[in-house]
């Protein structure tokens, strides 16, 4: 009976922030143009055509998706679907794990995929996010790869410059959470 309390609460919330939801941007080839030059800026090395390649990835598999798994909302209304068994798909981990998945495929020579992670604080929840850097490179010298922040759409930073997440290793911050360290 609460399950479905919370759940009927959960619904309603969504209905009524509903209307907080906006309309997502269209993607334009300049979008994945200055993704492709910030990927390539990440070093000499970095190919151009793999920057490309993996810039148009990020920006169409987030969109594909978005679509496959119905994502409507503010990614917080729609964690509150998936948690409570009306989506499938669509957690930030879901999300980095997807999109960490793609892009590995192409195999990709002049450059490295990482899984990074921002653990919980008093005031946030956990949040995971793929990440591209040059071959070779540290994750914190890379580029955040995160559609799940605005539902779909590519938000992508430098690491350094993502100052809305503490980034950090996945395994790392996994650790630190069995260990207890992280006390949330």
């Amino acid at each position: 009976m609460t399950r479905r309390l919370f759940a009927l609460c959960a619904v309603l919330a969504a209905i009524v922030l509903g209307g907080c939801a906006t309309k997502q941007p269209t993607v334009g080839q300049s979008d994945i143009d200055d993704l492709a030059m910030a990927i390539q800026a990440l070093g000499p090395k970095v190919d151009p055509a793999e920057a490309n390649k993996a810039a148009t990835i990020a920006y169409s598999y987030s969109q594909q998706l978005k679509q496959e798994w119905n994502v409507t909302d503010s990614a917080i209304i729609h964690n509150a679907k998936v948690i409570n068994g009306f989506r499938e798909f669509g957690l930030c981990n879901d999300w980095a794990q997807a999109m960490t998945t793609r892009l590995k495929q192409e195999n990709f020579r002049t450059l490295d995929l990482h899984w990074a992670t921002s653990p919980p604080t008093a005031f946030r929840i956990i949040h995971h996010s793929a990440l591209i850097s040059a071959k070779g490179d540290s994750m914190y010298d890379g580029i955040i790869l995160d559609p799940w922040r605005a539902s779909g759409a590519l938000t992508w930073a430098p690491v350094r410059e993502d100052t809305k997440y503490n980034w950090r290793p996945r395994l790392e911050v996994r650790e630190e959470l069995i260990s207890g360290e992280i006390p949330y």
